[in-house]
C-alpha cells in the first residue's frame, strides 16, 4: 500500500507538535506500506527511513497521484481542489480543533478580524469533514465533539450509521504519544548548564512554547509567591521561537518576558529558552525536571484540547501540576501522577507546587505512577486503530451513496469565499486600516500570511 502523510508543519530537528504527530504517524505505517512523509513548510531529515521532503502544490499534486491513502492534517487541503477532488482514500488527522484555538489565537487581529478567522477556520474544518473518509481525533471527549460537527454536515446517516452502529469506522480516537523507549539522559541540559541554575535547584518545566491558550502569568505569580520559602525553585520556559516560521511570536509570551522582567524573576528564578529544543534533545531537558507545569485559561478550547508537552512529563517519569479541565488533567487527578488546580488561581497553585517540592516520597510515587500511565501511551499503541485502517482502507461508504454524494460534492463547492482567501484578507486589511491607520494594517497582514500557513498549535514538546 501506498500512503503519504502530510503536514503544513516543519520536519527539522526541532519539530513542534503537528510535525512530531506527523512523523510518528509516518514511521508507524512505514512497518506495513511504503510510506512518504511531505510538508508544505521546511524539510531537513536527512537520516529518515522513509522519504521526507518538502513540496509546494505540484508535488503535492504528484503526492496525491502516487498514494492509496492521503493522511493529512491541518489547513493542507484547503484552497487544493485537486485533493478534495481525489478519489483516493482521505484521512484527516482533527486532533486540533483549530476554530475553537482562533477563538484566543484572532485576538490579535481586531473584532473582524478575529469574527473572520474563527469563520474561516470553521469553514476549512467543514470541508475536511464533508470529503476524509476517515477521521482521527485525541481523545473521546473530543470525539464526541466532532461528531456533533460531523452530524450537522449529514456525515453521521443511515449510511455510515448501517456500516457501524459505533461510527468508529468514521472517526477514531488517536491521542498523541511516547515514544516506546524511555528516555535516556546523554548530556546535562539545565542544572548547572543554564547560567543561574544550579545542580541541586529545583527546576519547574514549562515544556513547549507559549501560545495565547496558555497561563503563564498565573505560574509567575505563584513562583514569586514559592521563591520566598523555596529560594532553590527555578522556572525553565524550554521554547519561545517555533521552529516553523510561519508562526509568529504571540502576545502571550510577550507578557509573560514583561511580567517575569518586572516581579524580578528573569535570571534568577525563571529562565527563557530563546529557540527551540531538538526533538531528539528534549529528553535531557524533561530529565533535569522535578516538575512539569502546564496551565491554561478557563475556556472552550480548553475543554476538548489534548496537551502533547504532558505526554512528554509522562514519558520522563516527572509530576505535573495542571489546570483543570482537559482530558489529561483528568487522567492525571484520576491516576494521581499530580496535582490540578483551578485556573487562574495563584494561591492553589503555589500550594500545589509546594505540596510536591516539599514531600520527596510523594514526588516519588507520582513519578512512578507517570512512568506506568507513559507504557500505555506509547506511539504504536495509540496508532492501532489508524495502522489496522490502512490494513484495508476503504471510502466512507456515504461519499459512494449517490444519494449522499451528490449532496457533499454541492456543500464542498458552497463554502462561502467570504471566510477564506483572499475576500477574508481584503475585509481583515480594511478592519485594521480603520483601527490603526497604515501601519497597523501593514503589521497585522504580515502577521497573518505568517500565521494562516500553520495556525495550530502545541506543537509538540509544546
Amino acid at each position: 500500500m501506498k500512503i503519504a502523510v502530510a503536514t503544513p508543519d516543519t520536519l527539522t530537528a526541532r519539530m513542534a507538535g503537528p510535525g512530531i504527530r506527523a512523523w510518528q504517524i509516518a514511521s508507524a505505517l512505514a512497518r506495513h506500506h511504503d510510506v512518504q512523509l511531505v510538508t508544505t513548510t521546511l524539510a531537513d531529515l536527512p537520516d529518515s527511513p522513509f522519504p521526507v521532503r518538502a513540496v509546494d502544490d505540484a508535488g503535492l499534486a504528484e503526492v496525491e497521484q502516487w498514494c492509496d491513502v492521503l493522511v493529512f492534517q491541518g489547513w493542507l487541503v484547503h484552497k487544493r481542489p485537486f485533493l478534495l477532488q481525489s478519489e483516493k482514500v482521505l484521512v484527516a488527522d482533527v486532533y486540533d480543533p483549530l476554530h475553537l484555538e482562533q477563538l484566543e489565537q484572532g485576538r490579535d487581529d481586531g473584532w473582524r478580524g478575529r469574527i473572520l478567522a474563527v469563520q474561516s477556520a470553521t469553514a476549512v474544518l467543514n470541508e475536511q469533514l464533508l470529503r476524509g473518509d476517515y477521521f482521527l481525533c485525541a481523545s473521546e471527549k473530543q470525539r464526541d465533539f466532532w461528531l456533533g460537527q460531523l452530524s450537522a454536515l449529514g456525515r453521521v446517516n443511515p449510511v455510515t450509521y448501517d456500516a457501524d452502529e459505533t461510527l468508529r469506522s468514521l472517526i477514531s480516537v488517536v491521542p498523541f504519544g511516547v515514544p516506546e523507549a524511555p528516555p535516556v539522559r546523554t548530556r546535562p541540559a539545565i542544572k548547572g548548564v543554564v547560567p543561574g541554575i544550579g545542580p541541586d535547584d529545583k527546576v519547574l518545566l514549562w515544556g513547549g512554547g507559549i501560545y495565547n491558550w496558555f497561563d503563564p502569568l498565573t505560574l509567575l505569580h505563584a513562583l514569586d509567591r514559592l521563591r520566598r520559602h523555596r529560594p532553590d525553585v527555578r522556572l525553565f520556559f524550554m521554547g519561545l521561537k517555533h521552529p516553523n516560521p510561519d508562526i509568529p511570536e504571540m502576545r502571550m509570551a510577550v507578557a509573560a518576558r514583561a511580567l517575569s522582567d518586572r516581579l524580578g524573576l528573569t535570571g534568577t528564578h525563571a529562565f527563557f529558552n530563546e529557540g527551540w529544543v531538538e526533538y531528539d534533545d528534549r529528553q535531557n531537558y524533561l530529565l533535569d525536571a522535578d516538575i512539569g507545569v502546564s496551565t491554561h485559561l478557563d475556556h472552550v478550547e480548553t475543554a476538548f484540547s489534548f496537551r502533547t508537552r504532558v505526554l512528554d512529563y509522562l514519558w520522563a517519569s516527572l509530576p505535573t501540576v495542571a489546570t483543570g479541565g482537559d482530558a489529561l488533567a483528568d487522567l492525571i487527578e484520576a491516576r494521581q501522577i499530580g496535582l490540578t488546580v483551578p485556573a487562574g488561581d495563584v494561591e492553589a497553585l503555589e500550594a500545589a507546587l509546594a505540596r510536591i517540592l516539599d514531600d520527596d516520597e510523594l514526588r516519588a510515587a507520582m513519578a512512578v505512577g507517570a512512568g506506568a500511565l507513559a507504557t500505555e501511551l506509547t506511539w504504536p499503541k495509540v496508532l492501532a486503530p489508524l495502522v489496522d485502517f490502512c490494513r484495508d482502507p476503504r471510502r466512507a461508504p456515504d461519499l459512494l451513496e449517490p444519494a449522499l454524494a451528490a449532496g457533499f460534492r454541492h456543500d464542498l463547492t458552497e463554502v462561502k469565499e467570504r471566510w477564506r482567501g483572499l475576500a477574508y484578507d481584503v475585509q481583515t486589511a480594511v478592519d485594521h486600516l480603520r483601527e490603526g491607520g497604515p501601519l497597523l494594517a501593514a503589521r497585522k497582514a504580515a502577521g497573518r500570511v505568517r500565521r494562516t500557513a500553520v495556525t495550530w498549535r502545541d506543537r509538540g514538546p509544546a
